[in-house]
Order: structure tokens, then sequence, then C-alpha cells
């Protein structure tokens, strides 16, 4: 009789590795091929996201329950003096880079319309509720990360002193394993999340983007090889007989397999033998060598090592992207929230961080699609920390350290200048690399208005004051055919000239509005602050636009409408000062401070108060300080919404906005005093005007710039090629 064979077991033709990489580069080129009609995509890409973070924080709890809940006391306390002291001298050394890194980056001129982010009150981090879980399942539930941790290390460290607990761990034991073949099984969804997050990516980003993404990929690749193959086995040399040449020999193996994978946990076996076999190799074994091994490994694998932390390097570059810099303040919470919320995984990480540093959410994307090839280095370094993390350690508790001062120094040496070096070659790559022609302010130059203008002129010299003119009624306006109109040449982004000559902005939009409603010709005729008053009273001009702020010294020469809006003032200042005026109170106690201010005897008593020590300068216009400064002023006050448009022409110019809360100031538009029937016409058109919705059209293009820049269609094949769009 024929014995039944036994079935071949077909090998996937693919590994999961090979396809993440297939379904990066189809998507890559599916995006470059159909462009923004992949943008649909990044509905299922984030869906794939939340499937990834779906199981994280529940692992972080189980696992680090039955890690910590296994060991001994003596191992724990031995774990705790002195592998603990290891693992901060590894966070510190990570830090290091981090924090080192981005002075690579180049410098990035930018400037940006008006946005709510500015003047929006950013809640002080709460740290009682960051970091203490007096609710954890209110921690869990909220995706507090650091709370969540603190409270299972606690669990776990309680377990030890527990002697009937095998049951429980072995119940926390089987939890993790089910959670582990869940998340295995939505990585097998990776090749499809990455496919619609990399088409997605790459059908709507600019080119320019592109650009500047490289320098996050570069200098975090670069990060990663310099710790990996540099400074962390270099950390042996001074207290250890392992030779550098050794032990990258020894771990080839499990180094090369960790990046081919990018799956950490699938070396830890292979991580713990050969550690062991090192041991023996040196005739270092001692009776609780292997123990230690076997304990250091799978413990430390639970804690935020070098490879993990080292992703928030994007944290960094997300700000420079966004030109969000970090401030000094938020450093400490950079550092502290950043180590406790990687206990969990990254997914889970980064967007908290994002979240709490108030940088956009969907920079998220852009980890994703680097993620491919990120995670592989990452991952490498993340095996080369718990190879020398665990020698180190191991030598440490079985007392087989040596001190070489004359090494360390040398290690030392070393360290430095490969970091220095390596900062100074990728910033001079950067340089020549990225593309910084700073072109936002043709972007303001070019603008125009939506509405086709009626017949108008548009005088530039200031009219001369008729002594014996009078204003003018609504009838009386009616009847002539003709609004007369006062403007600011200098109110950007509220009356302004554009690069072609035409009058522009906000108010001129609204100017023409006006006009319609009241169904006459309009004239705009020039206006001084100085003046103003005389040119409404004598007729000279009806109505005056432009932001005009409404000041007690103002009402006294002339009357307002209801405000139409509410500005929010800020210091306008050189943007690599910015950091010395985010606090009132601060720059109210600094010394020697010269500030601008326009000409206007509220505002200049106003600031003379709030900045007591500060020397007050009045300014004719807005012009004469950003175009004449030459030192002579250290800022300017003025409101948000114009200086950023200011900023737009200016970009070595910032807008901060100064908390605790920020100081606001109504503008209207100005008539004669005594024009009541002028005045109330005007009242009941603004009421109109903020009800029906065309301010509120007007106000997103002209103050927040919506549309300002005409979106071209993304390049892609299927229009720039084939022709098959337009």
């Amino acid at each position: 009789m024929k014995k039944n064979k036994k079935p071949l077991k077909m090998k996937p033709r693919f590994t999961l590795s090979t396809l993440i990489l297939i379904g990066v580069l189809a998507g890559i080129a599916c995006g470059v091929f159909f462009g923004e009609y992949c943008g649909f995509l990044a509905i299922i890409g984030d869906g794939f996201i939340k499937l990834l973070q779906m199981t994280i924080l529940p692992y972080i709890v189980v696992s680090l329950i039955s890690a910590l809940g296994r060991l001994t006391m003596e191992q724990a306390k031995m774990l705790a003096i002195k592998a603990g002291t290891l693992i901060l001298l590894f966070w510190f050394i990570t830090f290091t880079v981090i924090f080192l890194i981005p002075l690579s980056f180049p410098k990035w001129e930018s400037a940006a319309f008006f946005s709510t982010s500015l003047v929006e009150v950013i809640p002080k981090t709460d740290f009682l509720n960051l970091y203490i879980p007096s609710n954890p399942f209110f921690s869990l539930a909220n995706n507090i990360v650091p709370a969540v941790v603190l409270f299972t290390i606690l669990i776990g460290v309680a377990l030890i002193s527990i002697r009937e607990k095998k049951n429980f761990l072995d119940c926390m034991q089987t939890a993790s394993d089910a959670l582990v073949q869940v998340t295995g099984m939505v990585v097998q969804l990776t090749p499809i999340g990455v496919f619609a997050i990399a088409a997605a990516a790459a059908g709507t980003m600019s080119i320019e983007e592109f650009g500047r993404l490289q320098v996050y990929l570069v200098s975090f690749n670069v990060a990663c090889l310099l710790l990996t193959f540099l400074i962390l086995p270099l950390m042996l040399q001074p207290v250890t007989p392992f030779r550098y040449r050794d032990v990258v020999y020894s771990f080839r193996g499990a180094l090369l397999t960790a990046f081919t994978t990018g799956n950490l946990f699938v070396v830890l076996a292979v991580l713990t033998k050969d550690c062991k076999e090192l041991f023996s190799e040196y005739n270092l074994k001692k009776e609780q060598t292997d123990s230690y091994v076997d304990v250091l490994i799978p413990v430390s694998f639970n804690f935020p090592n070098t490879g993990k932390l080292i992703m928030l390097l994007f944290i960094l570059f997300a700000g420079w992207f966004s030109g969000n810099l970090m401030t000094t303040s938020q450093y400490p919470t950079f550092l502290f929230a950043g180590l406790l919320s990687f206990f969990g995984g990254v997914d889970v990480a980064l967007p908290f961080m994002l979240n709490l540093l108030h940088l956009p959410a969907d920079m998220y994307q852009l980890y994703m699609v680097t993620g491919v090839i990120n995670g592989r280095t990452a991952t490498l370094l993340a095996t080369m920390h718990l190879i020398v993390f665990t020698l180190l350690a191991t030598c440490a508790m079985t007392g087989t350290l040596h001190w070489n001062r004359k090494k360390l120094l040398q290690v030392a040496i070393i360290s430095v200048v490969a970091t220095v070096g390596t900062i100074g070659l990728m910033r001079t790559y950067f340089t020549l690399a990225v593309n910084n022609e700073y072109d936002r302010d043709k972007v303001l130059a070019r603008m125009h208005l939506l509405d086709e203008p009626l017949p108008g002129r548009i005088e530039t010299k200031l009219p001369e004051i008729q002594k014996d003119g009078t204003w003018a009624t609504v009838e009386e306006i009616k009847k002539r055919g003709v609004l007369r109109v006062g403007y600011n040449p200098d109110a950007l982004p509220f009356t302004f000239f554009n690069q072609a000559g035409a009058l522009v902005g906000f108010d001129t939009q609204l100017a023409y509005r006006l006009s319609r409603a009241l169904n006459v010709e309009l004239e705009f005729i020039p206006f001084r602050y100085q003046l103003l008053s005389s040119l409404l009273n004598s007729g000279g001009i009806d109505v005056a636009m432009g932001g005009i702020g409404m000041t007690p010294s103002r009402f006294e020469q002339m009357a307002f409408t209801i405000p139409y809006l509410e500005l929010n003032y800020a210091f306008i200042v050189p943007d690599y000062r910015q950091s010395e005026f985010t606090s009132l109170s601060e720059v109210a106690s600094r010394e020697g401070l010269k500030i601008a201010v326009i000409d206007d005897p509220f505002l200049v008593n106003t600031l003379e108060g709030v900045l007591p020590i500060a020397e007050i300068l009045p300014v004719q216009s807005y012009h004469q300080f950003f175009a004449g400064n030459i030192g002579t002023w250290d800022g300017i006050v003025m409101s948000a919404e114009a200086g950023s448009a200011w900023s737009l022409l200016y970009p070595h110019y910032a807008v901060v906005v100064p908390k605790p809360e920020p100081h606001v100031i109504p503008i209207g538009y100005a008539v004669a005093k005594g024009n009541q029937n002028l005045l109330n016409y005007m009242n009941s058109w603004v009421a109109m005007m903020k009800i029906g919705g065309p301010m509120q059209q007007i106000y997103n293009r002209w103050i927040l710039g919506v549309g300002a820049e005409k979106e071209k269609p993304r390049w892609s094949v299927i229009r720039n090629v084939l022709h098959w769009v337009k």
C-alpha cells in the first residue's frame, strides 16, 4: 500500500515586511498617477491607525503587570538601583541627541494669515491628572498614557510581595497573549493601511512639502545610525572587556533580523541566547548571570528604549514643519510627558504628544508615511539598546564592571566630535537641498476683490479740508449719486493696494457692498488719522473704513457704528525674539524696551500703563515701523489680524499674543459727529452684513486667507501626462 504523503506546506511568496514595502511603493505610485483623486483614501488610513491603537493601552496594563509581578524582591531591588540607574543614563543620552538634532534643521522663512489659534487660551497642563491616576478608568478611557503607566507599575510592584498571585499573573499573561494575537491580526492589514496612507499623501502633498519631509527622514535615520553603531556600543568600552567589534559581530544576526522585519519582539529570544554566549566566551559567567539576562531582557522590553524615544524627534520636526516651534517653557512637558507616554506604543504616544503640545493632529499622517523606512532603523536602534543595556546591567549586578578613565575620556571625545560633525554635515546638506524661497508676500500682493467692482474713482492724494463744508445724510448721498469712502492705504488687510494697483481688502470689499445697497457710485478718498474728524465733519468723506479702532479719544471727534469686528492686541517683533514677549507680566518688567504704537492718545496712555518702564514711541503709520525699523524699536503693538498680514510682507517679524489672555479692541466705521441719519443706516447695514453671512465670507478671505492662493491641482500622470482630466 502506498503511504499517504503529507501535503506540502506552501510558503508565502512574500513576507509581511515585503508586502508592506510593496504597499508603500504602490501607494506612492497610485498617488503620483491619480493625484488628488486619491484623497478619499485618507479615511481608510485613519481607520487603520485607529485599529492599531485599539489594543495598545490594554497591552501596556497586562504586560507590565505580568513582567513586574513575577520578579522576586531581591531582583526588584537590584533592578531598581542598578538597572534603573542605567535606564536613566540611556534616557539622558537619547534626549540629548533628540534636542541636538533639530540644530541641523534649516532656517525656514515662513509667515501666514491670521489664525484663531493665535488667540486661543491654551489650557494649562494639569500635571496632577496627567501623571496621577485618581480614577484609572478615566485615564484609560481618555488615553492619559502617563497616568495609566504609573498605575500599572504600582500594581506590578505591589504584586511582588504577594504570595498567591500565580493564577492572576497567568491570567495577565493570557490576556497579553490574546492582545498580541489581535495586534497580529491587525498588522496583517498593514499593507492595505500603508497603501491608503501613502496614496493619499502622495496625491495631495505638494512638492514643497515633500522637500521639507526629507528633513525628518534624513535626520531621523542618521540619528538612529549614530546611536546604533557608535554611541551605544562605545559605552561598553570603558567598563567591560567586551570589544566593539565582537559585540557588533556576535549580534549581527539579531540586528539584521530586527532591521528587515521591523519587529523587536521576534529577536528577544535570540538576544537572550547571544548575551549568554558572549558572557561564556569572555569567561565572565557567574551563578546568577543567566538568571539576570533572563529577567533583564523581557522587563526592559516593556520600558521606553532608545529606539522608541527617538521617535519624539518627530514632535520637534512637526513644530518646525508647521511653523510652531516649541518654546523653552514647553520642554519640561515634552520631556516628562514624552517619556511616560512611550511606555505605551508609538501609535498612542505621538498623537497624545501632538495634542498636548497643540500641534496639528494631521501631522501624524506624515509620520505614518515615513514609518516604513524609519520603523526599521528605529527597531535596529532598539535592538542595540537591549544588547548594550543587558550587558552593562548584568555586569553591574554580577560585579564584573571595571572602570577605565582613559577609555572613558576617549569614548566621550569620539561621541561628542561625531555628534557635532554629523549635525554640521546635515545642516549643510539641508541648506543646499531644501528649497526655502519665500513667496508668501506675493500671495497678499495678488489678492483681488471677489465681486466685480462698481464704477468708481480712487483718489490717492489727500484732499483739502473744506472749511464751509458739511456732512451729508443718506438722502443727500443718494441724490448726489456718489458715496465718499475714506480709506487708509496703510491698513492691511482692510484697505491696501495690490501689485496691480487696485484698492483691495476686507473693508474695500464691504464698501462696494455698501454702495450697492445705496445704489450709488463709489469714490475712495485717502485719509490720515490726524485729519479724519475734519474730513468727516466737512463732508470731504461720508464714512471712514479701514480697520479703525474704537477708542475714547476718537469718540470725542467722530461717531462710530456698532463694532463689526473685535481685533486682538499683539506684539509684532523680530521672529528670533518672539519667546521674549509671550508673557505680558515679563514684558512689563523688562527694562530698556522701546515699543511703537499708532499715535492715538488712548492707545499711547493705555500702553504706558500696561508697560510702565518701557519707552512708548508713537508712529504715524505701520509702514513707518516695518519699512523704517533699523533697531529703533523692539516691536510694535497692533492687532494680531493686521500684524499677520504685515508679516507676510516682512516674514522676519512674528505675531505674539501675550498670555494669559488676549486683549481686544472693537473696530467700527466712522461718520461725522452729528450725522445720526447716516449712523442709523450704517448700524442697520452692519447688523445685516453680520447676521446674513456675507461678512463672515469676506472675513474668511481677507483675514484668514481662505482661498487667497489659487490651489493648483497636484501634478499627476492622469492630468499632466495623459491629459485624461483637466
